[in-house]
């Protein structure tokens, strides 16, 4: 698990990143303000795990690397990694699969709600015909 912490020329936006079974999901949270340190560890600690349950999509996939690497190479990418500033490729695909897939549900609700208020005003419609012929 990675969370990247970046300034995105408006908001301050944290990505995390998790690789399970050779599949990357990435989930965007806003932070809005620069965070403080306090800010991310209570975001950390509390609400990442509700984030990442709130996630709907399946991954893309990663080959993971298995090969054993020297610890100084190692600090050395760890270095480079604090230097680089914002999200792989692979990050930002996962993230906007995971909005595609929001979209298409919100998508599917609110044909569902019109589709309901539209038999209402049907059922309505017949109603007043109705009584309307009794002679009411």
């Amino acid at each position: 698990m990675k969370l990247t912490v970046y300034y995105d020329g408006q908001f301050w936006v944290g990505v995390i990143e998790v690789v399970n079974d050779g599949k990357l999901r990435a989930i965007r949270h806003l932070f809005g303000q620069e965070p403080k340190d306090s800010e991310i560890m209570h975001f950390v600690n509390n609400q990442l795990l509700q984030t990442l349950s709130r996630t709907e999509q399946e991954g893309v996939c990663v080959k993971v690397k298995s090969k054993k690497l020297n610890p100084k190479r190692l600090q050395r990418q760890a270095s480079k990694e604090m230097k680089n500033i914002g999200i792989s490729t692979k990050a930002q695909k996962a993230i906007k699969q995971e909005l595609e897939a929001r979209k298409e549900k919100k998508k599917q609700l609110n044909r569902k709600q019109r589709e309901k208020i539209k038999e209402q005003k049907y059922l309505i419609r017949k109603q007043k015909a109705k009584e309307k012929h009794r002679g009411k």
